[in-house]
């Protein structure tokens, strides 16, 4: 009777493990986040237009949360989110990283921005050996480490696109925290530097050492004719050109060849961490900015907002916006290509400091995205793997090489379109990594340990193997107490003669195997597993 009691027992464990872990399992999977739209195309504004949306960013970066003063932008309902992870699996793969550019004894800081002079070289700008902590700005956006003096080491390289050796160098001890460059079709270069918050012109390969135009005063944050962190600059092919200031005032200005202020537009749309609809013509950090020559328009990457606006590059009236919730909350740079009838080039970024939502599931990749219809076309990154802290990217006219400027690691990326390259397998590039000495597959200071690319086993993999190690273990106990039972000369069923392991008998007998002199059963190995372990950086760069 014991022994019907001893099954009947081992029974009810095992379905009470399997309906318990497929309640957990289907709970998990069920469980589906909800928010709300952030973008709207037609809102009336008027009535917020008074209130003073800098001093709200202020305090968003002083950490004073959401105040008292609030602009209650628009809401629309509630809308259930789409399954971004399985959404993004889907996505196809169109670039093919080459993972052997640039040259090896190319060494990089971060790597803030990238372009292509006349020449069809690479040029990128990065900052050697600073870093942007949270400690580099007080909070009225002074620059607190002016005592160092500019970087010491040129932060301007032009890279051939083929090999990645540099072709030449420049922009030493002048810049103290580089951040956007574009070469114009003069080939003049035009970079913005954060900690002196200004914009700089130079002539072609940074001749004669000395700007050919500055705006700004340096060191002096502020508005009107000042800037405020100025992140960005595009230059139509009259001389004309924009530059997005920034961080701090988010707002675009269009100057005349000679730099003179034609217009500007532009406000801050930080509310505190409840806002969930960001109207037209509002920025959260303008943080890039692309021309559409075929349409004459403007784009701007407006970062926390996670979306590219589109203004008339004539007038700077609002054309179009571009989003899609697979990209997420930020968008950190966008390139343009009138390949394919005229796409868009992003890459996106971790959660951070702003914007951050610990419901949204985020991988930060590259993306193509059609103008036409505002639908993904694909995706790219390190090996089909993700990025940690992209920053800026360019595209080639015929759409056919991307190039992406990365923070942490600190490198420059190349991909090339599958159509001509041929991908290389990710056992062969495990051991590769950044210029910079750092792990290319290091993931990025400030990132969620969450969006770390890592496999995950499946629930009925996880159901499986529970109840193949509670169908082990039952069976193993069971057998020993065969075992013990028998050197007592008690049998179950009945049975009274007691049998020993080295006589014979008819069938496998479980029991003798014990009796025999054996080690027992082996373990099963659960350690054993293809997912490599990674490690976490600390620290995190400002972009």
């Amino acid at each position: 009777m014991r022994w019907i009691f001893f099954f009947l027992f081992q029974s009810l464990i095992i379905i009470f493990c399997f309906l318990l872990l497929n309640f957990l399992l289907s709970t998990h999977v069920c469980v589906c986040s909800q928010s709300s739209p952030r973008y709207l195309q037609n809102i009336d504004i008027s009535n917020n237009a008074s209130i003073n949306n800098n001093e709200r960013l202020q305090q968003i970066l002083k950490g004073a949360g959401a105040g008292s003063t609030q602009i209650n932008w628009p809401q629309r309902s509630k809308q259930a989110t789409p399954d971004v992870k399985t959404e993004l699996a889907k996505l196809n793969t169109t670039y093919i990283y080459q993972n052997a550019w640039p040259a090896n004894n190319v060494k990089l800081g971060a790597v803030t921005a990238v372009s292509f002079d006349k020449a069809g070289n690479v040029v990128i700008f990065h900052r050697v050996d600073r870093i942007w902590s949270q400690d580099t700005f007080d909070n009225d956006n002074q620059y607190r480490e002016k005592y160092r003096g500019p970087i010491r080491e040129s932060t301007v390289l032009a890279l051939e696109p083929a090999t990645g050796r540099v072709q030449y160098d420049w922009g030493k001890n002048f810049f103290y925290m580089p951040h956007g460059l574009t070469v114009d079709p003069e080939d003049n270069v035009w970079l913005t530097d954060v900690a002196m918050h200004q914009v700089f012109k130079f002539a072609a390969r940074g001749a004669g050492n000395k700007p050919l135009l500055t705006l700004g005063v340096a060191f002096q944050p502020g508005s009107g004719k000042k800037f405020c962190k100025p992140t960005s600059v595009a230059i139509l092919d009259n001389g004309d050109f924009f530059v997005a200031d920034g961080y701090c005032n988010a707002r675009i200005l269009k100057y005349s060849k000679a730099g003179e202020l034609i217009l500007t537009w532009g406000q801050n749309s930080f509310a505190g961490v409840s806002y969930d609809v960001a109207p037209q013509n509002y920025f959260a950090i303008p943080h890039a900015l692309t021309l559409v020559p075929e349409l004459e328009l403007l784009c701007a990457a407006d970062r926390e907002n996670g979306r590219v606006q589109c203004f008339y590059s004539s007038n700077g009236t609002f054309h179009s916006q571009y989003h899609n919730q697979l990209i997420g909350d930020r968008l950190f740079s966008m390139a343009y290509t009138p390949a394919a009838g005229g796409e868009l080039v992003i890459v996106n970024g971790p959660n951070a400091e702003l914007g951050f939502h610990p419901d949204h599931y985020n991988e930060v990749h590259g993306f193509v995205m059609s103008m036409r219809n505002r639908q993904l076309v694909s995706k790219f990154g390190p090996n089909n793997l993700e990025f940690k802290n992209p920053h800026d990217v360019a595209v080639t006219a015929d759409g056919n090489e991307i190039y992406v400027a990365e923070l942490n690691p600190m490198r420059i990326h190349k991909f090339l379109h599958k159509s001509l390259a041929k991908p290389m397998s990710l056992s062969a590039t495990k051991d590769v990594q950044s210029i910079s000495g750092v792990p290319a597959e290091a993931p990025a200071a400030g990132a969620d340990a969450s969006q770390t690319t890592r496999h995950h086993p499946s629930g009925k993999a996880v159901l499986v193997a529970s109840l193949m190690l509670i169908f082990a273990g039952s069976t193993f106990a069971l057998a020993l107490l065969m075992a013990r039972r028998r050197k007592r000369g008690c049998l179950p069923f009945g049975a009274r003669s007691r049998r020993h392991a080295w006589e014979k008998a008819e069938g496998f007998k479980l029991g003798g195997l014990l009796d025999r002199d054996r080690n027992g059963f082996e373990k099963l190995d659960q350690q054993a597993s293809d997912e490599e372990q990674e490690t976490l950086a600390s620290g995190a760069p400002y972009a």
